[in-house]
């Protein structure tokens, strides 16, 4: 071959580089099939390889499970734990503990770990920031491996102030791995893939309650000997993730943009990727860190001041709140007497609930796998039109279930009904939605607010429930009925669907509804060259006219 026509084609390799660059449009990729090397740009799409998949079951055992675990391992044994803490004071004291007291201890027991998970929440953006996705999980086990420890040597130090300090630290703990494993995972995860690893942490979430429920059985531990054993296990799961997460490489999206590490992160991606070209997707993080120049780096306090992502931020404020206020706390905790009054016998009880547990996990599992085909915007109106329907045929249930004999029956039914549209829609998409609506400067300060609602709802919940239900007696879940709705409508009207799309393109669905669409045109589809893409092709172009 004449080495002129070689050099012609390496021009036009050149040429047509330059140009998909500058358009910002990914499309023109697929286009380069008549280009000689450039074959390989053809966008492909992201396969769930043996790295990606191990190190979601490593963050998500290690993190997203003790949170479910924790959040159900007091409720067995909580006759046993309360005789403690009266034998305790007794034994201290000489008298034994008043009524009220025993209330207060016992609040303090359950709502000090939505109030710790509400603090963790806050060192969200921090830490992520300064020692990175992976770093903070690591670090994030000592909050499981010390409480765990102290809860299981408790009865041994006679103290149940130990309990009370260590469900708050516990809830730390809980607040930062909920929100930091959907970062790590969504900034890992190939868009193709990204709903369905988005949901493994709240798969998890399901899977911790049903072992805690089944652990807490009366013939396993749920007992008065086995029981600080029960809250002892969490620190298991803690300790298997410091073992093997070190193996495994931090979030690409970070070591690149916020470490300026780009080897690093290559590396990364071609272990996660599963092959070696992996220079569309970095120049995509490049153009995705070009666009938000602007933005810096956002605290919350600008965050929430800041035009450009405010529907962003309503978005998320709104779910979080949806996800918790909507009532699936309280449909668990009237669970058990709903099944008593359709006449499940006591000693019976305590399997239905883990049968519950068991719906919940299989709906959940089932969300993985339809999440990134359905979509995420359809799954959370399923979901929240579910529970809505659920909450209003279950207060007429409970209020006729004394004069019509089938109604208790009926009462099952809707509890069944509420676990399943919540475990597909409310329970795991918020934390997808929170991953891909918010880019990576924006992304850690996004995780704060939203899980700080999160966790806020969920301790005010927890306060005010008792009171609600004694007040109100079933007419409360039409209160949980209303929460449903108003947030359907919200999504119905407000969240963009976002599934196979880019963090660049969800960022100008949304620049559209903050009615920035110049802003995000100018900024986001021009002059998207990285520094360090522009020194590449100056040396190309040396050697092409170096050679003629």
């Amino acid at each position: 071959m004449h080495p002129n026509s070689s050099l012609t084609g390496v021009r036009v390799v050149l040429d047509r580089a330059v140009q998909i660059q500058r358009s910002g449009a990914t499309a023109l990729m697929a286009q380069e099939t008549d280009y000689g090397d450039s074959a390989e740009a053809v966008e492909r799409k992201g396969k769930l390889t043996s790295t990606l998949l191990l190190v979601t079951l490593v963050a998500t055992i290690g993190s997203s499970f003790q949170y479910g675990y924790n959040v159900a391992a007091v409720n067995s044994p909580a006759p046993f734990m309360q005789s403690f803490y009266n034998e305790t004071y007794l034994e201290r004291y000489g008298v034994p503990m008043t009524n009220n007291l025993d209330t207060i201890l016992w609040s303090l027991t359950v709502s000090l770990y939505p109030l710790g998970g509400f603090f963790g929440s806050l060192l969200v953006g921090p830490l992520v920031t300064k020692i990175g996705r992976k770093g903070t999980l690591l670090l994030n086990n000592i909050f499981s491996i010390v409480p765990a420890i102290l809860m299981g040597t408790s009865v041994l130090s006679k103290s149940f102030e130990i309990i009370i300090v260590s469900r708050f630290i516990i809830g730390i703990c809980a607040g930062l791995s909920s929100n930091v494993v959907p970062m790590y995972l969504g900034e890992m995860s190939p868009k193709n893939l990204r709903g369905g690893l988005g949901v493994m942490p709240q798969l998890l979430i399901t899977i911790g309650i049903l072992m805690a429920q089944i652990f807490g059985i009366r013939i396993i531990l749920g007992n008065a000997y086995g029981w600080p054993i029960l809250l002892a296990l969490t620190g298991i799961p803690a300790v298997m993730q410091l073992i093997f997460l070190p193996f495994f490489p931090e979030s690409p999206r970070y070591t690149l943009l916020q470490k300026g590490k780009e080897d690093k992160a290559k590396k990364a991606l071609q272990r996660l990727r599963g092959w070696d070209d992996v220079e569309n997707e970095i120049k995509e993080m490049y153009q995705e860190d070009q666009s938000e120049k602007a933005e810096g780096r956002l605290s919350v306090r600008n965050l929430c001041t800041f035009r450009p992502l405010r529907w962003q931020l309503i978005s998320i404020v709104v779910m979080n709140m949806g996800q918790q206020l909507s009532g699936i706390n309280a449909v668990y905790y009237y669970a058990d007497t709903i099944y008593r009054q359709a006449g499940v016998a006591d000693e019976t009880v305590q399997y239905v609930t883990v049968a519950t547990g068991a719906v919940n996990v299989l709906m959940t599992l089932a969300a993985t796998f339809i999440v990134d085909s359905w979509g995420r915007r359809l799954l959370l109106l399923l979901g929240f039109g579910t529970c809505c329907t659920a909450c209003v045929v279950l207060t007429i249930a409970l209020v006729y279930q004394a004069t019509v004999s089938w109604m208790p029956y009926l009462s099952i039914a809707c509890v069944i009904v509420y676990v399943i549209g919540h475990a597909i829609g409310p329970s795991p998409i918020p934390y997808v939605i929170t991953t891909e609506m918010f880019r990576q400067a924006s992304r850690p300060a996004a995780f704060m607010v939203a899980g700080s609602t999160h966790w806020l709802c969920n301790f005010i919940v927890g306060l005010i429930f008792e009171y609600m239900r004694k007040g109100l007696g079933a007419y409360c879940f039409i209160i949980f009925g209303a929460i449903c709705l108003a947030t359907f409508f919200f999504i119905f009207f407000v969240v963009p669907e976002t599934k196979g799309k880019t963090f660049l393109e969800i960022s100008q669905i949304m620049a559209k509804k903050n009615g920035l669409d110049e802003i995000t045109d100018s900024k986001e589809f021009q002059d998207l060259n990285p520094p360090m893409e522009d020194t590449k092709q100056e040396k190309l172009d040396n050697a092409v006219f170096t050679a003629m």
